[in-house]
């Protein structure tokens, strides 16, 4: 009987932790999938580079259930490295002395003792904690992020919000809470349908992409912005520059923040670019708070300039208690969670995995991060 229901235990758990399955055979249909981007250079071409000794490996957060496989995993593709195991940054930070490779989040502390480091995968998409500090443009490693791996997750994220807000769900299950049958809670006259609708993704890199393919998928016309070039995919009607944001932001029914945190990004949604979305048009920022200037959005609320926002992110990140935008009544708020789910946590270990076996076979890595550009 114990046998049987570790069976079991073992079958329920495995695919929510994303060890199931052959693991080479899963990372060749993610890359395609998900249009993963290999460096053009092998990375044994580097002078830094080198096979690593030492490998350090953060579990914290969500990573902690992990813990167990992981290392199974990693173990079989390091070659026989040494695999560090940090419970902390704190703890990270003290063991990342003469190691050559850390897997982990960033912050200062990482960055301020990463001087043995030549390659740092980071768990996040966004690498603006590592940018906090100015010592990272005086260590010479390779950086490696989550982009497009969290793209799937946001952009569902993303759907959702819009359909709360364009069909007022948020009204209507605060009504519920009530016990209340209120069919005159909202005009009924505002409530849209998507089809035929606009969207603009600003910022059409990874997760912008995963947003646009549904968007047009639910029949919306899409267009975007891009800091980079004017080439998108098929589904997406138009791609302008970032200069030409408040001309596009005056067509669309939903804008969409996907952009990572960079000092053009910082304070870019502000009094005038509310003021030229299109009146009664619906603000969605799966990207960083900080690139929202918040009093400005708080007065494009409440004078209705704007018909409402879904914020999974926010500036100050968590919100003051007293903050108006907790209790707008046209405002949806998520605590920066777009990104989770079970299969994300399957696509994350996943590439940890592969950037491994490449790093130490000196191979083309995925993911690479300009660090001058922030992204």
């Amino acid at each position: 009987m114990m046998r049987i229901l570790s069976i079991l235990l073992l079958v329920l758990v495995l695919p929510a932790t994303g060890f199931s399955g052959e693991p080479d055979a899963q990372i060749d249909k993610l890359i395609q999938d998900l249009g993963l981007r290999e460096s053009p250079q092998p990375v044994r071409q580097s002078p830094l580079w080198k096979k690593p000794e030492r490998i350090v490996v953060l579990f914290n957060g969500r990573q902690k259930k992990a813990r167990p496989d992981a290392i199974a995993w990693l173990k079989e593709v390091a070659d026989g490295a040494e695999l560090i195991e940090a419970d902390s940054h704190d703890d990270a930070a003290f063991l990342l002395d003469g190691a050559d490779v850390y897997l982990g989040t960033c912050n200062d502390l990482i960055i301020e003792n990463s001087d043995s480091i030549r390659w740092m995968q980071n768990y996040t998409a966004g690498i603006d904690r590592c940018l906090k500090s100015p010592l990272i443009h005086e260590r010479n490693f390779l950086l490696t992020n989550m982009q497009r791996i969290y793209g799937p997750g946001i952009a569902e994220h993303v759907i959702a919000m819009t359909y709360m807000l364009s069909r007022k769900l948020h009204v209507f299950h605060d009504r519920q809470r009530q016990q209340k049958w209120d069919r005159k809670a909202v005009d009924r006259a505002s409530m849209w349908e998507l089809q035929g609708r606009t969207m603009l993704v600003v910022g059409l890199g990874g997760t912008g992409t995963e947003v646009a393919k549904r968007a047009h998928g639910l029949g919306m016309r899409v267009i975007a912005t891009r800091n980079s070039s004017r080439k998108g995919p098929q589904y997406v009607d138009y791609v302008g520059l970032s200069d030409e944001l408040h001309k596009l932001a005056a067509e669309a029914d939903v804008v969409v923040n996907s952009t990572p945190l960079t000092p053009a990004t910082t304070g870019m949604f502000d009094k005038k670019f509310f003021a030229a979305m299109k009146p009664g048009a619906y603000f969605i920022n799966v990207g960083r708070g900080k690139s929202v200037v918040t009093d400005d959005l708080v007065e494009a609320l409440n004078s209705g300039r704007i018909g409402g926002a879904g914020l999974d992110v926010q500036d100050p990140e968590p919100l003051p208690p007293d903050h108006p935008l907790w209790t707008a009544s046209n405002v949806i708020i998520t605590p920066h969670i777009s990104s989770s789910s079970t299969e994300q946590m399957k696509r994350f270990w996943l590439l940890v995995r592969e950037n491994l076996r490449r790093y130490v076979n000196g191979g083309h890595m995925l993911n690479v991060v300009d660090i001058k550009r922030g992204y």
